[in-house]
């Protein structure tokens, strides 16, 4: 990749741009071109700007100040944005973040590529180019979550160069990934460029070797550029030999001050030094998957011991067994000579664990966070405060002590997760990655503090790795690779060894061996070399595309929605947990809700305190204990029995029948009888009292009839008729409100995880990134949900007639053209909850409050919506539910039609488009 002559025109034009996340300044006034027809590299640690500068020139982060000028036109233009996306390719940071892990690699392709507008001869002549040219064409029914991270970055490079892009723009693509795929990755390219010369690359890296290859390099720290060039400019302009070492001479003074290069004293060995880790063909498995295989390694006290290897060849894993976190399938672990037990406190606290990610308490103050790890290692309390000062001064933390952590830079927060790992003073340091993301000069004392601690204090440390330069460091390192250690010694031995003159090439040597000797089936593939990549031949830069026919856009709109259709269909099919909530979960509902869930008052259980004994009083009981409503439990003894069991749940109503009630009724003296009604339910307690009046009123009559022959007349008298449900059962009332009420909740909730899911995989990049439009995303999202919907209400009317007994006694149809409208409103919901949020517990949350209240407060699932008031009756009106429970009902009880329910699909008619809007207005196609 070698230095060429400037364009006529930048590919990128940026001025005076600015950036915050709230009270982080993320771009602090960049002016800068970049080159077109180059690879140009954006290098320096994680939180610079990189990938906020990136994200600014993708399209896929709105501007907040400044201007960016990208292929000829205005970045705040949407317009420009939708002309210029077709010729922008953008992958963003992290291993795979912007495909479908369930998706395998042909799907994958498959779904980009229809996003693209490409039929599907087209699609398949690219993808087999494609796949052939990176050597994943053996590997298309594969699962993208199932793929090496080099195979990951080279199926994200092919998705992203689907459509031949004009500017291909790549956010870290190698962090984390083997040398040998790393290389793989590069040569790719670099034959992509081959066949189309005029394509600009745009790269952040935070490998400084890796920066070596490009064109033209701007080096970026806190939010500004420091210098821009050549590789060689930059060398020669700060006089290094490296240009790790270049971008520490280009820091600000106050930055470097102080920084030296890291020296590492000679390790004194002898022969009764103690083996603080040893570990023997330890293993783990998860469920089929073997993330470590037989691993095999000795460390001796005072040792830095380096894990070198990519991310996912089971560093992290080998290390969190050997820290007890977790138990081996098979082998053994010994710290100190014993072997590693997860309750034994002892040995656990001379090892101190630093993890891959930060994993400090945010609200706990630098301070906090250290006594709080001092006391959970069971540091004495009186010799807490003077450990924390010690901790404090050796780490250089003095002047952030009062500090949160998430406010500190990123060296610095590095700092701190160390001096929590030492404050209790452990004999051996697990550290894993410490290092990833920080800048040369934070690297380089961070390193100084653990050879510090190696060769003063003795501490051994096993440290974990992917830079090349760190592994150079340690006295011993294994290098790792698909599970498996591939050799252990001195870093020089291993260059030796394989006859090379750097450790990467060594290391590249023995992945090459390891891919040979397993077939290559966990590699990535021989790339064919001689296939053509791409589409079509290249347009000349900034060429305007054909302009297409109404008919045609229209159809690349309905292609681009059914690409998402299809893609969440898919997804929804292979994730069991859904699949099963949402075809399951609606019928098992109905089933609690129908059978658990009654209104009818039968088989109260009763007992009587029966004082007079007489065959007079014995009648009156037996009016109730003959009733089907009730059931006689033994008799009462008295009013402490009373209390007892009516607060044990035993009865529902006790009846106390005073002395001398026989002798009075045949007097015809007024008697007064006790009813002690539980009203804990207060419908059920009236319920109960107007069945006790009612039998009172019956036994009256019969008393009369039999005594007088004749019962007292009325004026008038009612007799009620029930013209629906005539026998006032709760199930032919209970399911016709059943079925709309589980048709709102669960697609909503379901449809609620769809957009926000894709917030935190990272893969809503692709909306922004994309021709798709916000209409065509949420549209294709829902289909799918309301076609499961439909297969739920087919179903539950299935259940309704069949297993409940509740008879369809109107026009089905007018119900299923129903239950289709409210499958709209309902997933919308879902949607517009998703839009709005940013976690899927949230969305969760915001939809069982934004379906479940209204639709039982206020839809008239228990009251009607006409005896509501004021801004009840207001929702009650407008929300969809309301009219679906009165369609509901109207056909499964009432025999009713459409043309007797049509006044209640104009708001079913309206409420769809009108939800799908909101969410549509709310949905950014930027990220803010």
């Amino acid at each position: 990749m070698t230095s060429r002559e400037h364009p006529v025109a930048p590919v990128a034009r940026i001025s005076g741009l600015r950036h915050r996340f709230r009270r982080t300044v993320a771009l602090d006034g960049i002016t800068l071109e970049l080159p077109a027809g180059r690879i140009v590299g954006l290098i320096g640690p994680d939180g610079v700007g990189k990938s906020t500068l990136l994200g600014i020139v993708a399209g896929a982060r709105a501007l907040q100040d400044g201007e960016a000028m990208v292929l000829d036109g205005d970045m705040r233009d949407a317009g420009h944005r939708r002309r210029a996306c077709p010729r922008i390719a953008y992958m963003p940071q992290g291993l795979g973040r912007n495909l479908y892990p369930t998706l395998s690699v042909e799907e994958n392709l498959q779904f980009f590529a229809r996003l693209f507008g490409h039929g599907a001869g087209e699609r398949r002549r690219r993808i087999d180019a494609l796949t052939r040219s990176t050597g994943l064409h053996d590997f298309l029914a594969r699962p993208a979550g199932k793929l090496s991270g080099g195979m990951k970055q080279k199926l994200g490079l092919c998705c992203a160069l689907i459509h031949d892009p004009d500017l291909l723009i790549l956010d870290e693509p190698t962090t984390g990934v083997d040398p040998l795929a790393r290389a793989q990755f590069w040569e790719l390219i670099a034959r992509m460029r081959a066949q189309r010369p005029g394509m600009s690359v745009i790269v952040a890296t935070a490998y400084m070797d890796e920066a070596q290859r490009f064109d033209w390099l701007v080096a970026m720290d806190a939010g500004r550029v420091l210098a821009t060039g050549t590789p060689g400019e930059l060398l020669d302009r700060t006089g290094s030999a490296t240009l790790e070492q270049a971008f520490v001479a280009l820091l600000p003074e106050a930055r470097r001050r102080g920084h030296r290069p890291v020296e590492i004293p000679p390790l004194r060995l002898s022969a009764d030094d103690e083996i603080a880790i040893e570990a023997q063909d330890l293993t783990m498995r998860f469920g089929d998957f073997v993330a470590v295989s037989q691993v095999s390694f000795r460390i001796r006290r005072g040792e830095i011991f380096g894990f070198l290897g990519s991310n996912g060849c089971g560093k992290s894993t080998t290390m969190k067994m050997l820290t007890g976190l977790l138990p081996a399938s098979e082998g053994s672990a010994r710290l100190f000579g014993r072997e590693i037990d997860p309750h034994d406190m002892a040995t656990r606290r001379r090892v101190g664990y630093m993890s891959q990610a930060f994993s400090l308490y945010g609200e706990l103050s630098v301070r906090q966070n250290l006594e709080l790890h001092a006391r959970l290692f069971h540091v004495p309390e009186p010799q807490v405060p003077g450990r924390v000062d010690e901790m404090v001064t050796r780490f250089g933390l003095r002047e952030v002590l009062d500090e949160l952590p998430e406010r500190l830079p990123l060296g610095v927060r590095q700092r701190l997760s160390l001096a929590v790992a030492m404050v209790h003073k452990p004999e051996l340091l697990i550290l894993d990655e410490p290092t990833s993301g920080v800048d040369p000069v934070a690297r380089d004392e961070f390193w100084r503090l653990m050879v510090e601690l190696a060769r003063r204090d003795r501490v051994t440390i096993f440290i974990s790795t992917h830079f090349m330069n760190e592994a150079m460091r340690c006295d011993r390192m294994s290098m790792m690779h698909a599970g498996r250690v591939l050799d252990s010694d001195t870093p020089a031995a291993l260059i030796e060894r394989r006859g090379k003159s750097t450790l990467e090439e060594a290391f590249i040597d023995y992945l090459l061996e390891a891919d040979a000797g397993a077939g290559n089936a966990a590699g990535a593939g021989e790339p064919s070399g001689d296939v053509t990549v791409g589409g079509v031949a290249e347009a000349p830069a900034g060429a305007a595309a054909a302009p297409l026919s109404t008919m045609a856009r229209m159809r690349r709109r309905f292609g681009r929605a059914y690409s998402y259709t299809w893609r969440e269909a898919l997804e929804l099919r292979r994730d069991g947990v859904r699949a099963t909530l949402a075809l399951l979960g609606s019928l098992l509902l109905m089933f609690v809700i129908g059978f658990g869930i009654s209104m009818d008052v039968e088989d109260l259980r009763f007992a009587v305190l029966d004082r007079d004994q007489t065959s007079l009083s014995r009648d009156y009981a037996y009016g109730l204990s003959g009733s089907r409503y009730f059931t006689e439990r033994p008799p009462l003894a008295g009013h402490d029995d009373i209390d007892r069991r009516m607060r044990s749940g035993e009865i529902s109503l006790a009846l106390e029948i005073p002395h001398g009630f026989a002798r009075d009724v045949l007097r015809g003296t007024p008697v007064s009888i006790g009813a002690w009604i539980d009203g804990a339910m207060p419908a059920r307690g009236e319920t109960i009292a107007g069945y006790v009046q009612g039998m009172h009123v019956h036994w009256l009559s019969q008393q009369a009839l039999e005594r007088a022959g004749s019962v007292p007349g009325a004026p008038a008298s009612v007799e009620t008729r029930f013209r629906y449900n005539p026998d006032v059962r709760s199930l032919p009332a209970m399911v016709p409100a059943v079925i709309p009420l589980l048709l709102l909740m669960l697609p909503a909730m379901l449809t609620a995880l769809s957009v926000v899911r894709e917030k935190e995989l990272g893969s809503i990049v692709n909306l922004y990134v994309t021709p798709v439009r916000r209409s065509e995303f949420l549209l294709g999202k829902q289909l799918p949900y309301v076609g499961l919907s439909m297969v739920n209400y087919l179903l539950m009317c299935l259940l309704a007639v069949t297993v409940f007994g509740v008879p369809i006694t109107g026009s089905f149809a007018t119900l299923t053209l129903a239950a289709l409208l409210f499958a709209f409103s309902a997933t919308g919901m879902g949607l517009l909850a998703s839009t709005v949020t940013r976690s899927q517990i949230a969305a969760m949350f915001i939809t069982m409050i934004g379906t479940m209240i209204p639709a039982t407060q206020f839809a008239g699932l228990i009251n009607p919506v006409a005896s509501l008031e004021g801004a009840g009756r207001v929702i009650g009106e407008l929300y969809p539910a309301s009219h679906m429970f009165t369609i509901s009902r109207g056909v499964f009880s009432k025999a009713l039609g459409y043309e007797d329910l049509k006044s209640s699909f104009w708001p079913l008619l309206l409420a769809a488009p009108a939800i799908l809007a909101a969410s549509i207005a709310l949905l950014r196609k930027q990220e803010a």
